[in-house]
């Protein structure tokens, strides 16, 4: 178990993008500032109240006139972080899905494990996510860890934790989409930055909105970008042995 009142040195901010989150952003976000002060949503040009729901809550907010995806959603939310000076950054999605209350232990984390990448790995309650879901994140575990020579539990998850190092990286990735959460991972793995995984609850209750992931055509664009990186860097062999033999990080 994680020393609770641990967290890496300067600070902080929760970053959460949004697109159509009217339902879920406020309770999010509410809950987001009582763990920390410095809370940034960038809203992707949602069509509903998303941005009426949170007028009145004290957060640095990013507006898009129309959506442009989660990646670039991401990095102008690290790009206010870098700009506040904050040493790293705590990731949530707006729909709910993930727990505020798990902040402090992805910070926990962190300190920790200096220079890794934390997860909040959807371990607790997993046979209750959709099937395709499962079989998606699976298969995009499998090519995420070979590539990044290290096994990686739950590569898709957007509740993470990143070092203002792997912010400064982020700048350059050429990717888009759910593309960019895995190859995020993997460009912080080839400067020497890990990953390790945390063990957060499933949530898929009633009444949420669609996931904006696509367990076929996301997991296929992401096979496109690892199969790029593995065939320019002639396929990274003891990379999937490290990635095979070493047992992941994970932390309960």
């Amino acid at each position: 178990m994680p020393d609770l009142s641990a967290q890496p040195a300067g600070q902080q901010a929760v970053v959460i993008p949004a697109l159509n989150e009217e339902i879920a952003i406020r309770a999010v976000v509410s809950a987001a500032l009582t763990h920390c002060a410095t809370v940034i949503v960038i809203d992707d040009g949602s069509s509903d109240n998303t941005l009426a729901q949170i007028a009145d809550l004290p957060v640095t907010l990013i507006k898009h006139a129309t959506p442009q995806g989660k990646a670039q959603a991401l990095l102008e939310g690290f790009g206010a972080a870098l700009n506040l000076g904050c040493s790293g950054v705590v990731t949530m999605d707006g729909d709910g899905q993930h727990s505020a209350d798990d902040i402090p232990r992805l910070l926990a984390v962190a300190a920790q494990y200096p220079r890794h990448v934390v997860i909040g790995a959807r371990l607790r309650g997993r046979d209750n996510a959709p099937g395709g879901r499962r079989f998606g994140n699976d298969v995009a575990d499998w090519f995420v860890s070979w590539t990044a020579g290290q096994a990686i539990v739950d590569s898709q998850s957007g509740q993470r934790y990143y070092p203002r190092e792997v912010l400064e990286l982020a700048k350059n990735l050429p990717h888009s989409g759910f593309v960019f959460e895995s190859e995020i991972l993997i460009e912080a793995a080839e400067h020497g930055i890990r990953t390790v995984s945390v063990a957060i609850e499933s949530r898929y209750q009633d009444g949420r909105r669609a996931s904006h992931f696509r367990p076929f055509a996301d997991v296929m664009r992401i096979t496109r970008m690892i199969s790029w990186r593995l065939a320019t860097g002639g396929f990274r062999p003891g990379n999937y042995l490290r990635a095979r033999r070493e047992p992941p990080i994970v932390v309960e």
